[in-house]
């Protein structure tokens, strides 16, 4: 009878999250406090999470190739993802454009005459093309470059599964080391209640008075339709393809979808999403491919705040966008979702295409570079969302193939 219920990972991720929302509301006034001295915390827990996520990716991945045991099944998961992906970001896109344009009425035109942004260069298709292949072995983990690390993995995984096929070879040694980094990443995951209170408090502090009036609108808009995209699309998705209710679904994703807010990192929030996932009942080996596939190129959040943020930013200039221009932002934003995976601010990078791709100033980027970490946290937690429900279908038609 000794045994004590324990509190879950994801009550004391909630609680530490209320209490870094109520301390970084005390330390407004003296923000340098909670950037000097709290926020460092928070980016030792991040590193960890960071150094673990490249080997875990790689193995993971490779473990799962493996797993399948067959290269055509490998090959019908993945266009599955990918056109889940690309759908459900259209979906998103689409959802962002509607919304901003419903409260367009709320957006102020700005004096905007002096607005410098420096824009970054954009990413040509084929430069993203020939930059997913890497050319040294050791350089993706290195520069965590995440589509170099999954075409790696993909390769090698493809390599043994074709030498067992020519001799019996055991795989022991790559599930041993996925079994190593899981335990690793287990460990680094028990401190996520301390990591989200020292990464959140410092936001809360820094941008307390910074989110008042028309910034204040359009992150309300943007949240608006990350909640609506994640309830409408992503719960009629798990319950037509994978018979799972939106509750627990929902439910079961609680401890990921609180640490993607607090984190801002999609790759970060991957060891707690697969747990979840796993949990929900999805296949190992899938989510083993699928997840960190999806942590790299679905961007179904990013997509909803490149709509929001063309329609703030064309008001704020008293530019009106039109029906064509509206369907160019969102094909553009569904390609910039995979075309710039992998590039750090990848958000702030597809805005300024999405932007050019319709005429708009990039200067306008600056109206919203401040607050851009809010509006992160909000999309990290939708695309990684996205990611779950993905996975969790994937598992679901595979399985139903099997059965018949």
């Amino acid at each position: 009878m000794e045994k004590k219920k324990k509190m879950s990972l994801a009550t004391k991720i909630f609680i530490a999250l209320v209490l870094g929302i109520i301390v970084g509301m005390l330390l407004i006034s003296h923000a340098s406090i909670a950037t000097t001295y709290i926020k460092p915390f928070g980016t030792i827990f991040l590193n960890l999470i960071k150094w673990v996520v490249t080997p875990l990716v790689f193995f993971s991945i490779m473990s799962g190739v493996i797993s399948m045991r067959d290269i055509r099944k490998v090959g019908s998961i993945g266009i599955k993802t990918i056109v889940y992906y690309l759908c459900t970001t259209a979906f998103a896109i689409t959802i962002g454009l509607f919304l901003a344009n419903v409260f367009k009425g709320f957006f102020p035109v700005l004096q905007t005459t002096d607005l410098v942004y420096e824009a970054s260069e954009p990413v040509n298709f084929m430069d993203t093309l020939v930059g997913i292949f890497p050319s040294n072995f050791f350089k993706p983990f290195v520069e965590a470059n995440m589509l170099q690390i999954i075409v790696a993995s993909l390769i090698i995984g493809f390599a043994l599964l074709l030498v067992e096929q020519q001799r019996e070879i055991e795989f022991t040694m790559v599930d041993t080391l996925n079994d190593v980094f899981m335990k690793s990443m287990e460990m680094i995951v028990a401190l996520s209640p301390i990591g989200v209170f020292c990464l959140i408090c410092p936001v809360v502090a820094e941008n307390g008075p910074a989110v008042l009036g028309s910034l204040a609108k359009v992150l309300l808009v943007a949240y608006i339709a990350y909640i609506l995209h994640a309830v409408i699309v992503y719960s009629l998705s798990v319950k037509i393809g994978a018979g799972l209710s939106p509750i627990a679904f929902f439910k079961g994703m609680m401890p990921a979808i609180m640490f993607a807010f607090s984190s801002a990192s999609s790759v970060g929030t991957l060891p707690i999403n697969l747990e979840c996932v796993e949990n929900l009942g999805a296949d190992k080996d899938i989510a083993s491919f699928v997840l960190p596939l999806g942590a790299t190129i679905n961007m179904d959040g990013t997509a909803i705040y490149q709509g929001v943020c063309a329609v703030f930013i064309a008001s704020c200039f008293g530019i009106s966008l039109t029906f064509p221009q509206m369907l160019t932002i969102v094909l553009t934003a569904t390609l910039a979702s995979i075309g710039t995976a992998g590039v750090p601010g990848a958000g702030m990078v597809m805005l300024a295409m999405v932007l050019a791709s319709v005429g708009l100033p990039v200067e306008g980027i600056a109206l919203v570079a401040g607050v851009d970490r809010i509006f992160d946290m909000g999309r990290t937690t939708v695309n990684i969302t996205g990611d779950a429900s993905c996975t969790i279908i994937v598992s679901a038609i595979e399985r139903r193939k099997q059965a018949k």
